[in-house]
């Protein structure tokens, strides 16, 4: 069996191709390299291309016809880009997926599980996500992720497509084989700046303190990407369980499953855990939020653990430590 991933040259896609193949699961990666990098291809099939690049699919099929499901991990995520530069990601993330969508279709693939989020979600009151909760995507990341969910839908219904789509919020951590990791050597999310900040031996600003949360500092519902990466291993290997191919009941063939830890980490609660790895020395300053700042979510996982027997594995300390690690060797290899 062959699974195709889309983006497998990038932070979350090379981690789920790793996963798939400690399972036995051949991963035949495309990724167009603009922001993936070629290492983490080493010892996998590859081709290099644009998803929407219908010839290429179609190579690719010819090649690999036991390929039995598409992994959809190739997009921008950068929220800040996305503002700056809305056009580029609607015409990456919404259209790309259309002409992606047409081409499996072509091929005979009708699985597709895809990397979404769950930023796109309207927190409730106290600051959970679940699958039946209001959407209200707060950017063009966001807004170009529920499109293409929206357009999925839409193909699921008209062309026999089905979609598992697995929404999620802040991956942290690295490979735990260190085989791969995040590709920028300056990450812009919390745990990030606090391993720039240990690097340079400056003190971490936590950005907001007076948020109606446990503790007066925002929430973010940071999950490990080897966590991630088992997900879909469980996604592909439950597919028709999920989404039959037959479905007398007149259902769409679309699912949603949410991944997190059903709790989120408070930032005070993130910088404790780091001190926790790195010791008592690692300095903190408090500052006003910055404009845009939100208080955040976390994600409540009950669907994911009855329908993919999945729940979180690693700590916050083991992400940690990870992206420590991995913050070391990336240097190591770009100095290179």
């Amino acid at each position: 069996m062959k699974v195709l991933i889309t983006g497998g040259a990038g932070f979350i896609g090379s981690t789920i191709a790793s996963a798939f193949a400690e399972r036995g699961i051949t991963p035949v990666v495309l990724d167009s390299l603009v922001t993936g990098r070629h290492e983490f291809t080493q010892g996998k099939v590859f081709y290099q291309g644009d998803i929407g690049d219908g010839a290429l699919v179609d190579e690719i099929f010819a090649a690999h016809p036991d390929i039995a499901v598409a992994v959809h991990c190739a997009a921008l995520i950068v929220v800040p880009d996305s503002m700056a530069d809305p056009q580029r990601y609607y015409q990456i993330n919404l259209t790309r997926t259309l002409d992606l969508a047409g081409h499996l279709i072509r091929n005979g693939c009708d699985r597709m599980i895809f990397a979404s989020t769950a930023g796109m979600y309207r927190p409730e009151p106290d600051l959970s996500v679940t699958e039946l909760s209001a959407l209200e995507p707060q950017n063009p990341y966001t807004r170009s992720k529920m499109m293409a969910e929206l357009l999925l839908e839409d193909l699921c219904a008209a062309y026999g497509l089905r979609v598992v789509s697995l929404r999620y919020l802040n991956p942290i951590g690295a490979d735990p084989l260190m085989r791969t990791g995040l590709q920028s050597s300056k990450p812009t999310h919390a745990l990030g700046k606090m391993i720039e900040s240990y690097e340079l031996g400056v003190p971490f600003r936590i950005t907001g303190v007076d948020w109606e949360t446990r503790d007066g500092t925002a929430v973010r519902d940071y999950i490990h990407v080897w966590d991630i990466a088992r997900a879909f291993c469980e996604a592909a290997d439950r597919f028709d369980a999920i989404i039959p191919p037959e479905r007398p009941d007149g259902s769409r063939g679309y699912e949603v499953i949410n991944l997190g830890t059903g709790g989120g980490t408070t930032v005070r609660e993130l910088v404790e855990a780091f001190r926790g790895v790195v010791g008592d020395g690692f300095r903190v300053e408090e500052a006003p939020a910055r404009p845009g700042d939100v208080v955040g979510a976390f994600v409540d996982p009950a669907k994911a653990r009855e329908m993919l027997d999945w729940k979180p594995e690693f700590s916050i300390e083991d992400a940690i430590r990870h992206s420590l690690e991995w913050a070391s060797r990336r240097s190591t290899i770009d100095a290179a």
